[in-house]
């Protein structure tokens, strides 16, 4: 008998009665119900989060407005909390109910939400106490129950945190755009502080050189004060000796003026006394009997004289009055003289304390230009780095802050550069379910199909005839399963299989291997062998990695990931249904055909020594089938 006719055999069995076939016909449909159903279910459930009820409480009162630029209160109120509300429902990521507290927690707990956002009263005012003296962390209360759905309240956290970083960057980009602000304003102050630094620097300037200047002409006061004060030394003594000498013609003048007073006065009497002279000798001579015209010529003689005398007294008069001049002017002389001779030591003194002073007015010049030099230096200086600090700061303008503080508050942009991509959360699990539909309808096929046939032992003798037979079967079964299963992924779901073929190809590998893998274990343990099938495929559940990364495994089933054969199925169906290595896939497609070498190695020795020797355990009924 030869394999294709025992596979043919056995499958007219199958067929045989309309039971029969109903039963065939079910247990083909096993993997399509289980991976179909499924990955129809968890197709792509990211899109439908909108449709998940979730109960919005907004309880903030709001918080005092300020000005971005003063930092002072506008008079109005800022409320945070319905800015959020309404982003929340504007971005529809789940179907947002903004309801009151009360109403929220009983939504929770009877199932009408399945979970609940709070913002509470004080929200605003802690978001913006951050500038105040008591800064304080801002609450998002998030209410859950998991006997609603825990997969609900895990995605309740991450919309918390979605939230959480939403106002995060809020926040962050109002506090960047005061800062940016604040700091276009510093910019203004430093130009404005560099320009009065350049006029201060071209003050000081002026006032060093004009340091210099007058330290030139306190050096030349100061030569010249000394210099006086050297010439004025001797002038005490020279003016005390001037003074004596006036005193001494004072005294002489003196003296002359008495005299000079004396022969005025005794000249006056003398012309005073003519007339009475004259009218005594008219008198005598006309008592001696001169005629009237011999006493005119007596008279006439002696006019001549009186008029000389006259003359003369006048002139002596004129001399008195003079050496009385001379002799208050020598006077005023020796007066003023000896006034200059008291005075003078004075002056000497005063002029050599005015060297003095202009000396030390030089050297204190010198002191004040030298700080002045070290002052304009000092104010270039400044000058310079408040002009470096000016230019350091980048002139911004409104349009420019803004975009600077969305970039502050949010400064990370998360690109996507996938080297592969499922592109749906049904696609992403899609490996896994197919490879344990394949290993169920595997499983499923051998509850009606011999693994053996008894038969056939007996009349071959052929074990590796028989061996072949009884794999074929279920597994030219599996792969039309895998054919039915194929078109539901990329013609129903819609799936994106990147290389259809070569996924096709290992999804029907998969299901031969497995086919190969329950086909030793019947052989070797019968109807128990069954059942380690259904252990078998329990390990392989959780440590395929079809769904959370193997790492994450306990350190025993990530060992077993290494070595049961669906974790290379999974991989496998991975790499050329998403688009990913070619090599990888060989690796994995290499794996499953060791195993199902080495499946089918037992399974003939299984045979053969059933071809050799009966046990009890062979003539025992199977408790399956």
């Amino acid at each position: 008998m030869k394999i294709f006719a025992m596979i043919r055999a056995e499958l007219s069995r199958l067929w045989a009665t309309p039971m029969s076939r109903l039963a065939l016909i079910a247990l083909m449909c096993v993997p399509l119900l289980y991976g179909g159903l499924y990955l129809w279910a968890n197709q792509d459930p990211y899109a439908k989060l909108d449709q998940v009820p979730v109960a919005l409480v907004v309880e903030d009162t709001g918080a005092p407005a300020t000005d971005d630029t003063t930092g002072d209160a506008t008079g109005e109120t800022e409320n945070y909390g319905d800015d959020i509300a309404d982003q929340l429902i504007e971005d529809g990521s789940f179907a947002w109910h903004e309801v009151s507290a009360a109403d929220a927690a009983r939504g929770v707990n009877d199932g009408t939400f399945d979970f609940s956002v709070t913002i509470p009263a004080d929200f605003s005012t802690s978001l913006t106490s951050a500038s105040g003296d008591a800064p304080q962390q801002a609450t998002v209360q998030l209410t859950t129950n998991d006997a609603n759905s825990y997969l609900a309240t895990t995605i309740g956290e991450q919309a918390v945190k979605q939230i959480k970083a939403t106002i995060v960057q809020t926040v962050n980009r109002q506090a960047a755009g005061r800062f940016l602000i604040a700091l276009d304003t510093i910019k203004t102050k430093l130009v404005d502080a560099t320009s009065g630094a350049t006029q201060l620097a071209d003050g000081a300037q002026q006032a060093f050189d004009g340091a210099g200047t007058a330290q030139a002409g306190a050096a030349t006061l100061a030569s010249g004060t000394a210099q006086i004060a050297s010439g004025t030394a001797s002038l005490p003594a020279q003016t005390d000796q001037l003074a004596s000498g006036a005193e001494q013609v004072a005294s002489g003048t003196s003296t002359l003026a008495g005299k000079g007073d004396e022969v005025g006065a005794a000249a006056q009497r003398l012309v005073d006394s003519i007339p009475t002279a004259r009218a005594q000798i008219s008198q005598t001579l006309a008592e001696n009997g001169f005629t009237p015209e011999q006493i005119a010529q007596v008279l006439a003689l002696l006019d001549p004289v009186a008029a000389d005398a006259t003359t003369a007294n006048e002139r002596v008069q004129t001399v008195v009055s003079q050496v009385d001049q001379l002799n208050s002017g020598a006077q005023q002389v020796a007066g003023g003289a000896r006034t200059l001779s008291d005075a003078m030591p004075a002056l000497a003194s005063g002029t050599q304390q005015a060297a003095d002073g202009a000396a030390s007015l030089q050297t204190g010049l010198t002191t004040l230009q030298t700080g002045l030099g070290t002052l304009r230096d000092g104010i270039v200086t400044l000058r310079d780095g408040l002009q470096s600090g000016a230019d350091a700061i980048p002139a911004t303008t409104a349009d420019s802050r803004e975009l600077q503080a969305k970039t502050i508050a949010d400064p990370v942009k998360l690109t996507n550069s996938s080297v592969t991509s499922a592109g749906t959360y049904g696609a992403g699990l899609a490996p896994f379910f197919v490879s344990l539909a394949a290993w169920i309808g595997i499983y499923a096929l051998f509850l009606i199909v011999k693994p053996v046939s008894r038969r056939a032992i007996t009349a071959l003798h052929s074990p590796i005839k028989v061996t072949v037979a009884g794999w074929l079967t279920p597994g030219l079964l599996g792969t039309i399963q895998m054919v039915a299963l194929f078109g539901i992924l990329a013609g129903a779901l819609h799936f994106e299989v990147h290389n259809p073929l070569a996924t096709y190809g290992m999804m029907a590998l998969a299901s031969l291997t497995f086919a190969a893998i329950i086909l030793t274990l019947n052989v070797w343990f019968g109807s128990v062998g069954q059942f380690l099938g259904l252990v078998l495929m329990v390990a392989q559940l959780v440590t395929a990695g079809g769904t959370f990364p193997w790492q994450t495994l306990p350190a025993p089933l990530a060992a077993l990931h290494h070595v049961l054969p669906m974790s290379y199925a999974v991989d496998g169906m991975r790499q050329l249904m998403y688009g990913g290595r070619m090599d990888a896939a060989l690796q994995d497609a290499g794996v499953l055909l060791a195993w199902l070498a080495i499946a089918l190695s037992l399974s003939a020795i299984g045979v053969t020594r059933m071809t050799h020797a009966r046990t009890l355990r062979d003539l025992r009924p199977s408790l399956i089938g």
